[in-house]
């Protein structure tokens, strides 16, 4: 049913609208943007990893993607937005979620796919205001607004799960940390995730691996040995080592964005909200609006008088 479903829709669109240029392309590059990568093969690593640890979700992923691609194409968004992936990530993230957190029912996929369309055409709304340098990048906002709302209608998740504490679980738990970006909590999915990063971009997976790694490590010294050993203390550093790590020259922004994440996290608790990627949202907000401050303050500052043109007392 939900894969006739899904062909109709897509024969629908399709013959309204002219078609995205390659459609695994794009598909694959919005897997990929879930981690701030445009690359089709890392792609297919998150789709396969997805596909061996969690089957059961893998269905709700594709549905989340293609209908936020679909949308796009509807409403004729840009093509090489469309392409880049730009219009697929949140509704692969909503469908994950929503397939973790819901039971099965009649309303479950075309829940999922009004919340992929809505999350494109968010994602859209903020992409034209991107092109003032002022705004800050939309990342996985329009996913976590749309998470909490469908969040007030799931039953509470149980409680993790303890485990024994040694070097091999704190390792599986750093690879986990990639995973649970996508809700997969198996080292075998963060593996995957690793692969596809190296494939990418190296000095992204480096940065990934040691975001992740910190927040095992912060969640390890605060002894909340289950947070740290199912990577859920792992994902928000490693997403926002993502994200700032595109500076080369600039090793203290990832830095500042993982310490901010990890501190941030606890918060989110406090307020009564799942975290999702709302610290990693946040912390790297906060790091760039920082930049950028500092930036404009350097460069309007006068430069200091020449030491052979010193101002003469009156």
């Amino acid at each position: 049913m939900l894969a006739k479903g899904l062909t109709r829709f897509i024969r629908h669109t399709t013959m309204q609208n002219s078609p995205c240029p390659d459609w695994a392309t794009a598909l694959l590059n919005g897997f990929s943007q879930i981690f701030l990568q445009r690359h089709p093969l890392c792609g297919l690593l998150c789709l396969l990893a997805i596909l061996f640890s969690a089957p059961a979700l893998f269905g709700w992923a594709l549905l989340g993607g293609v209908a936020g691609l679909l949308t796009a194409q509807r409403r004729d968004y840009p093509k090489a937005d469309r392409q880049a992936g730009l219009f697929s990530y949140n509704g692969i993230l909503l469908g994950l979620l929503a397939g973790l957190v819901l039971p099965w029912s009649v309303l479950l996929p075309p829940l999922i796919i009004a919340g992929g369309g809505l999350s494109a055409m968010l994602t859209q709304q903020w992409l034209k205001r991107t092109r003032d340098p002022r705004c800050l990048p939309a990342y996985t906002a329009p996913f976590v607004g749309l998470g909490w709302l469908l969040l007030s209608f799931a039953a509470p998740q149980p409680s993790l799960m303890s485990a024994e504490l040694t070097l091999a679980n704190l390792l599986a738990g750093c690879l986990t940390g990639l995973g649970q970006v996508m809700f997969l909590g198996h080292p075998l999915a963060g593996a995957l995730i690793t692969a596809g990063l190296l494939v990418a971009n190296r000095r992204a997976a480096g940065w990934a691996l040691f975001g992740s790694a910190a927040g095992v490590a912060f969640a390890v010294v605060h002894q909340e040995y289950a947070t740290a050993l199912s990577g859920l203390g792992g994902y928000n550093p490693a997403l926002v080592a993502l994200a700032l790590s595109q500076q080369r020259r600039q090793p203290w922004l990832p830095l500042a964005g993982i310490l901010l994440a990890v501190l941030l996290t606890p918060g989110f608790a406090a307020l009564g909200l799942a975290p999702l990627t709302a610290p990693f949202i946040l912390a790297g907000w906060l790091v760039q609006a920082t930049a950028r401050t500092w930036r404009q303050i350097l460069s309007d500052t006068p430069p200091c008088a020449l030491r052979g043109n010193r101002p003469r007392l009156r």
